[in-house]
């Protein structure tokens, strides 16, 4: 029953007021421990980071999960509406549809009022890669990769552990997420972030795979190259370092007949269709059909779930 509630109400949420107030948002507290114990890993050995790092990464995903979970069991027993009202509130602070796709629109606008370095710069905001020296196709091509593969990671993933585990396990998620962001990549952070990066490859990689089919179902309802999605996802998804990422990255590829380049590292889908700012619109819709599908999952795996227990 929760789901069937907490899910419709945190979709609204987030479509008509989008993100909270920084003061507020959970994931923003997370990013400022992670940055304060991050500090004390400084200089370390190698060894010494790592275990550190472990210990970083299930410590914060255990108080982030358990402060949710021991906060929603005694606001449910006080009063079950404010349980819903607080429950929906967190589970939307684990995704983020419109914001997403508002970042994406502003790397649009950019380039149709011929504002390369405006692109770049609202890029930032979507990728971690230096944007400095892009063309306009590649601009293109990063905004559309970052929407499929933040797909997975700003909506279908947190539902997929809000459906097995509620609000916790969508918040649990999130930290995981977060820790991956911020520390899980190479250079200085090698070995400090090396276990959140093989955490959250573990907890995407159902989520991953997942993501992908429901675009390639959006490509069909969208009358888009449903074959060549699903050809690209099964045949060219590892060619990414990260296991997951290849995979929606490849869906949206096939699906819209385009290339999608990081340059020196992959190229993912066929050079059909130029990659221009009508690409991005293109790709949002399939990422609301994909999304809008996935809600009507959960619901509905949430109906059948009341429904046997009742």
């Amino acid at each position: 029953m929760d789901i069937m509630i907490m899910l419709p109400l945190a979709m609204t949420i987030d479509l008509i007021l989008g993100e909270p107030p920084l003061l507020i948002h959970p994931v923003v507290w997370m990013g400022r421990l992670i940055s304060f114990l991050e500090k004390f890993s400084i200089g370390q050995p190698a060894p010494v980071q790592l275990v550190y790092g472990m210990a970083m990464a299930l410590f914060l995903t255990g108080l982030f999960g358990a402060a949710t979970y021991f906060v929603l069991f005694y606001v449910k027993n006080f009063n079950p509406i404010a349980y819903l009202i607080i429950g929906a509130v967190l589970l939307k602070s684990t995704f983020s549809l419109k914001e997403l796709r508002n970042a994406a629109l502003r790397v649009k606008s950019s380039l149709l009022r011929e504002k390369p370095e405006e692109a770049r710069y609202e890029l930032r905001s979507l990728v971690s890669r230096d944007t400095q020296h892009l063309s306009e196709p590649l601009l293109v091509s990063a905004t559309v990769e970052s929407v499929a593969e933040s797909t997975c990671d700003s909506l279908i993933a947190p539902l997929f552990y809000f459906l097995l585990f509620g609000v916790p396990g969508a918040v649990a998620y999130r930290a995981v997420n977060t820790l991956d962001a911020m520390i899980g990549y190479h250079g200085k952070y090698e070995y400090l972030g090396k276990f959140s990066s093989r955490l959250d490859d573990v907890l995407n990689f159902i989520p991953a795979r997942l993501t992908a089919l429901l675009l390639i179902a959006a490509s069909f309802f969208s009358g888009k190259r449903t074959q060549c999605s699903w050809w690209i996802a099964v045949n060219e998804h590892s060619k990414t370092e990260s296991p997951n990422a290849g995979w929606p990255i490849a869906a949206v590829a096939g699906a819209l007949d385009i290339q999608l380049e990081k340059t020196g590292h992959y190229k993912l889908g066929r050079a059909g269709a130029p990659l221009i700012p009508a690409t991005i619109d293109a790709s949002l819709r399939l990422v609301l059909i994909a999304a809008s599908i996935w809600v009507i999952i959960s619901l509905a795996a949430g109906g059948i779930s009341f429904a046997l227990t009742t």
